[in-house]
């Protein structure tokens, strides 16, 4: 590709011949389509009435969700646009947990009035800044609307639960599933002055496949999917007091190489012997702490072994460490590393530990803890693949009452907070002149996409169901919404459909922050693969991929202009559709 200088017809190569470039309006359409594509994907799955995807992977897997996150990770998009959108659903997920469908459909639904506002000549920059104001507006005016409440209020935190599970397969056991889900994060959370805090890592989600949705339970203690070692042991300890070592109870071998000559048979026996003396004060040191369960993070010797079973202890070993610290945080251990200065203090307690058979295996459940600050949830359902959706549910359900439990503010669901600030932004926009209002009025027609969505998707007639919703909201019922089981516009907090304003609020930022850089995109140059020759990346809609591999880089403007899309790929190029 060669520029002409002005004098002379002297041309200056400034990129590789078999480079291409696409430019300007032709650059931003390209990738505003792609990313309507991936909006289009999810959004039929929004909603209680939302459809699921089944997603099949090269090796034959099967997933079935309607999870707008994991729809996204397994259908493996290439075009560098389109990535942008997969990001802000995982991003959504991992900082909320909800809100992964809503965030993707906003981002398609604020691309697609951004480019009608392009084709009348409005600048890219100017959309971008009306939709920043729109989203700074948008946070403070759903802070305004928010109803508070209290973070230990267990009978709204259930409501919560339910409302994130209403979508989910598991809808018709979100009565069961929200109250084990509500009491597991309440036990994991710890006051920090006047507020909370809770790390969903101390829940423990143990999955099995066997008996129904209705089968699963809240483990006041800790789950271990290991079996007691050794058969001389015994099954069951009462009031146990539970010793976790990070240590092994067996002869460490020594670093360097080394060599004992042997001579003749009472050497070897003295030799066994002492081995066998070694383990026993070992396992006498772990007696003498009064402990009577053992939980070993490292190997247990058979001889070992043999003594603590003689001793009644029952013992398992292999425990990983994850498990040791949920257990220290559970039964109130502590995790010892030297044999030496263990003792009956850091040992932890539980009212029962036992081994029981789950299906066809031996699970040890240390069950009955007093305080614990660490949970197991156990999942049951009919197959892997129910269970695999179940623990999707689960953990947005987890987070969304993580989530209110942090920060006590909620709001309606059913889509009426997103139709409130529709009608207050348009109002808002009309303090600014030109083209900015034009932006600012786009943001708010793209928010009315989720109350719209969720009435498609449940059936009902879109532009009724929307001009009887603002009517609703006009006459000051502000949190009347799409109820989709009964296909018609009511008071969702009535119906008891409730959500954290943390999610709304992320929703709006991570789609906001995706459509601003796509929109600030005006150029793709697409750079073949060296010696190998390659194809063009990400252009004209369609993602191509060098078959030699190799890496990807977007960068977006960042100094107030549009910025440049460059991607490099080595070897021949094959096309993915």
């Amino acid at each position: 590709m060669a520029a002409q200088t002005p004098k002379g017809n002297m041309p200056v190569v400034v990129l590789k011949d078999d480079a291409s470039q696409v430019k300007g309006r032709e650059a931003q359409k390209n990738n505003i389509a792609a990313a309507k594509i991936i909006a289009e994907i999810v959004h039929t799955s929004l909603g209680p009435k939302g459809m699921d995807k089944m997603l099949v992977d090269s090796l034959g897997d099967v997933t079935i969700t309607n999870d707008g996150a994991t729809i996204l990770k397994e259908i493996d998009v290439q075009h560098p646009a389109a990535k942008m959108l997969v990001e802000i659903s995982k991003t959504t997920d991992n900082e909320v947990g909800d809100g992964t469908t809503s965030a993707v459909v906003l981002a398609g639904a604020l691309l697609e009035h951004a480019e009608s506002l392009i084709d009348q000549d409005v600048h890219p920059t100017i959309i971008v800044d009306g939709y920043k104001k729109a989203a700074r507006k948008s946070k403070e005016y759903l802070e305004e609307i928010a109803d508070s409440i209290s973070p230990v209020d267990k009978n709204m935190l259930n409501k919560i639960a339910k409302t994130s599970m209403q979508t989910k397969l598991v809808r018709k056991d979100s009565d069961l599933l929200a109250d084990i889900i509500v009491k597991s994060v309440v036990a994991v959370s710890e006051k920090q002055g006047e507020t909370y805090d809770v790390d969903i890592d101390d829940i423990k989600v143990e999955k099995k496949a066997g008996g129904s949705i209705k089968n699963s339970m809240i483990i006041q203690g800790i789950v271990l999917d290991k079996e007691v070692v050794h058969g001389g042991m015994p099954r069951k300890i009462t009031d146990a007091k539970i010793a976790l070592l990070n240590t092994a109870l067996e002869i460490s071998k020594t670093e360097t190489d080394a060599k004992i000559n042997i001579s003749n048979p009472q050497q070897l026996k003295s030799f066994l012997d002492e081995e066998n003396r070694m383990l026993k004060t070992m396992v006498d040191k772990v007696i003498g702490s009064g402990a009577n369960v053992v939980l070993c993070q490292k190997g247990l010797d058979d001889m070992a072994q043999h003594y603590l079973a003689k001793a009644g202890i029952l013992a398992v070993r292999r425990v990983k460490e994850s498990d040791m610290s949920k257990l220290a945080k559970a039964t109130g251990g502590r995790v010892s590393t030297n044999l030496d200065d263990i003792s009956e203090a850091d040992l932890g307690s539980s009212e029962i530990a036992h081994q029981k058979k789950v299906e066809s295996d031996k699970w040890v459940f240390i069950e009955g803890c007093k305080h614990p600050q660490s949970v197991t949830l156990l999942i049951r359902g009919g197959s892997q693949r129910v269970i695999d959706e179940v623990d999707r549910s689960i953990h947005d359900s987890l987070m969304v009452v993580k989530d209110v439990i942090e920060k006590p503010e909620i709001v309606a669901g059913g889509g009426a907070p997103e139709a409130l600030l529709a009608s207050f932004l348009k109002d808002w926009s009309e303090r600014f002149e030109g083209r900015q209002q034009l932006a600012i009025n786009k943001f708010a027609e793209a928010l009315e996409i989720i109350p719209l969505t969720i009435a498609e998707n449940a059936g009902m007639d879109p532009i009724d169901t929307m001009v009887k919703l603002r009517a609703r909201q006009s006459e000051g019922k502000k949190w009347s919404g799409i109820n989709a089981k009964e296909g018609r516009v009511a008071d969702m907090l009535t119906q008891n459909i409730v959500e954290p304003v943390v999610v709304k609020e992320q929703i709006i930022k991570s789609a906001t922050e995706a459509a601003s850089m796509i929109l600030r995109i005006d150029d793709v140059i697409a750079i073949s693969g060296g010696s190998g020759g390659g194809g063009a990346v990400g252009i004209a809609g369609e993602a191509y991929r060098g078959a030699g591999g190799g890496g990807q880089r977007t960068a977006a403007g960042a100094n107030g202009g549009c910025g440049v899309v460059v991607i490099k790929e080595k070897g021949a190029a094959t096309k993915v559709s």
